[in-house]
C-alpha cells in the first residue's frame, strides 16, 4: 500500500547512492568528496523546513572538510572507509566548538571543548558531519516531540511522528539527508525511529560502542549506534565505531571482528526464535502480520525457527520507567546554572537552581526527574528502585534462558507503525508502551537491530526486530541481511 493521498511523502534515497558506494568511488577518485557534500545539503536545503531533523546544519564545515579531504585523496592518501560519507549526528553527542543542545534550553549557548570518541572515529574514517540532528529533549521520549526546539516529521508522512528520541538522526537517513547516521539507544530509542522511518537501525552490545561524550541520561542503558538504509552500512558504520576506548570505563575491552565481511554469510543452521510474549496484547495486526513473515522468510532462506519464550520481557517497562528516571536524576543534577549552560539569576543560590531548571527543563524531563528521586528517596528505594533491579536481573536469566535454545530471537521493534503528531503527548502511559519491545533488550546489555518489513495498512514502514546475545553482532548482521533481501 502507498500512504494516504493527503501526505507528500519525503523519503529519499541518498541522493548519491549508499554510504558504501560513497566512499568506494570517492577513494577511487570518480567523484570528489566536495560533490557529495554539496548534493546532499541540496536535499537538505529544500525538505528541512518540513522535516526539521536537525538542530544545525554544519554546511560551511562540511564544505571545508570535504575540500581538505579532496586535496589528501589527490596527494595519494586514503581517508578511510567512510571517504566522503556525509553523517548527521544526534545532538547528544558532544563535537568540540560546535553546539550541543540535546534539545534542551538548559544546555543553551554551550559548546564541548571536545570531540566524543565516535565523532573522532568517523572523522578519522573520513566521514563529514553535516549536522546536529533533533531529538527528545535528554533523549527523553517516543515521538521527538519533546525537543525545545520543535517536533520532527516523518518524512514518509509529515504529519506523523517520526519516532524517539533519535527522531532527527532516523528523519535525516529516510529523507536522504545523508546515508547515514548515529543516534543512542536507551530504551529503544534507535531501533523504535528507525521502525517508524522505514531505516535500519542497529543497538550494540552494551560496551561495544565507546559512550565517552555522549550526554548521559541513564548510563547502565545507553548505547551509541548507527542508522543506515542498508544493513551493509550498519555493519561498516558499526566497524569504524566499535572498539576498545580507556576513557570509557564500561568499553569491553576485547578486539572487535570486521562485520562488514560476514554479512553474506546468510542463516543457513541459525536457530531463531519468536518471542511469544511480545507478539499478543497491544501489537497492531498489520505489524505482527510482517513479523511472522520476517519469521517464515528466515525459515525459507535455511534458518531454524521455532517459538521462544521470555516470560521477564513483559515486566521490562515497569523496572525500566523506575531505573532510567533514577539513573537521570542523579546525571541531571550537573545541570544547575553554576558550571555552564543556561542560568537564570536570583537572590540566593538555592532560588537561582530553581529558577534555572525550572526554565531550562520542558515537561517530561521534570516528569522523569521527580520520578527517578522518589524512586531513590529513603523509604522507597527498596520498594521501588531496588525491586527494579531484582526485575532486571530476572530479564537478564530469561534471555540467557532462552539463547541456549535459539541463536537469534525475533519481534515487533514498535507495534504500531508511525501514529499522528499530538496523539499522545498528552497521555505519557500510552507513549511509553511505544517501547516495550525494546526497552528489554537494553535492560539485559544486548544487541538488536531493526530492519525495515514493507508496510501497515496505513501504507506506512513496519520495522521488525533481531536481537542477539552480548557480543552476537555477527550472526544478528547476518540474519538482518537476509531479511533486508526478503523484505516486501
Amino acid at each position: 500500500m502507498t500512504p494516504p493521498e493527503s501526505a507528500r511523502s519525503l523519503a529519499a534515497a541518498p541522493p548519491l547512492g549508499t554510504a558504501a558506494d560513497i566512499a568506494r568511488s570517492v577513494r577511487a577518485g570518480e567523484r570528489s568528496a566536495r560533490e557529495v557534500v554539496d548534493a546532499h545539503l541540496a536535499t537538505v536545503a529544500a525538505n528541512e523546513a518540513e522535516v526539521h531533523a536537525f538542530n544545525l546544519v554544519l554546511a560551511d564545515e562540511a564544505r571545508a572538510a570535504a575540500d581538505v579531504l579532496d586535496r589528501r585523496i589527490a596527494a595519494g592518501e586514503d581517508p578511510g572507509p567512510l571517504a566522503g560519507v556525509p553523517v548527521a549526528l544526534k545532538d547528544n553527542l558532544c563535537t568540540r566548538g560546535i553546539p550541543t543542545t540535546c534539545s534542551s534550553k538548559i544546555l543553551d549557548g554551550w559548546c564541548p571543548p571536545y570531540d566524543a570518541t565516535v565523532v573522532q572515529r568517523l572523522a578519522g574514517a573520513g566521514a563529514i558531519a553535516i549536522g546536529k540532528t533533533n531529538l527528545d529533549e535528554f533523549a527523553m521520549g517516543s515521538s521527538t516531540e519533546n525537543s525545545a526546539f520543535g517536533a520532527t516529521r516523518n518524512p514518509h508522512d509529515p504529519s506523523r511522528v517520526p519516532g524517539g528520541s533519535s527522531g532527527g538522526s532516523a528523519a535525516a537517513v529516510a529523507a536522504g539527508f545523508v546515508p547515514i547516521s548515529l543516534g543512542s539507544d536507551t530504551g529503544g530509542s534507535i531501533r523504535q525511529p528507525a521502525a517508524l522511518c522505514g531505516v535500519v537501525g542497529l543497538k550494540p552490545t552494551y560496551g561495544l560502542v565507546s559512550r565517552y561524550g555522549l550526554i548521559a541520561f541513564a548510563s547502565s542503558l545507553d548505547q551509541i549506534g548507527p542508522f543506515s538504509t542498508t544493513v551493509a552500512d550498519a555493519a561498516l558504520l558499526l566497524d569504524v565505531i566499535a572498539g576498545h576506548d580507556p576513557h570509557d570505563s564500561t568499553s569491553i575491552p576485547e578486539p572487535v571482528p570486521s562485520y562488514s565481511d560476514t554479512l553474506d554469510r546468510g542463516v543457513e543452521g541459525l536457530r531463531i526464535g519468536l518471542i511469544t510474549e511480545l507478539m499478543g496484547d497491544g501489537i497492531a495486526p498489520d505489524v505482527a502480520a510482517r513479523v511472522r513473515e520476517a519469521a517464515a522468510a528466515l525459515q525459507a532462506a535455511g534458518a531454524r525457527v521455532g517459538e521462544a519464550s521470555v516470560p521477564a520481557a513483559l515486566l521490562g517497562l515497569s523496572a525500566y520507567y523506575l531505573i532510567a528516571p533514577a539513573e537521570a536524576s542523579s546525571n541531571l543534577a550537573r545541570y544547575d546554572g553554576v558550571r555552564y549552560g543556561l542560568r537564570v539569576d536570583a537572590p540566593t543560590t538555592g532560588e537561582m537552581m530553581t529558577a534555572t531548571r525550572t526554565a531550562g527543563f520542558g515537561a517530561e524531563v521534570k516528569r522523569r526527574i521527580m520520578l527517578g528521586t522518589y524512586a531513590l528517596s529513603a523509604g522507597y528505594y527498596d520498594a521501588y528502585y531496588g525491586k527494579a533491579l531484582k526485575v532486571r536481573t530476572l530479564i537478564i536469566r530469561d534471555f540467557a534462558a532462552a539463547y541456549e535454545h535459539f541463536d537469534l530471537l525475533l519481534s515487533p521493534t514498535s507495534p504500531t507503525t508511525a501514529f499522528a503528531l499530538g496523539d499522545k503527548t498528552a497521555d505519557p502511559l500510552s507513549m511509553y508502551l511505544n517501547d516495550v519491545c525494546t526497552i528489554p533488550t537494553n535492560l539485559s546489555g544486548d544487541a538488536a537491530i531493526s530492519v525495515p518489513f514493507g508496510t501497515g495498512d496505513d501504507g506506512l514502514p513496519v520495522g521488525v526486530q533481531l536481537l542477539a546475545p552480548a557480543l552476537g553482532e555477527v550472526p544478528l548482521l547476518r540474519a538482518a541481511a537476509v531479511l533486508e533481501e526478503a523484505a516486501p
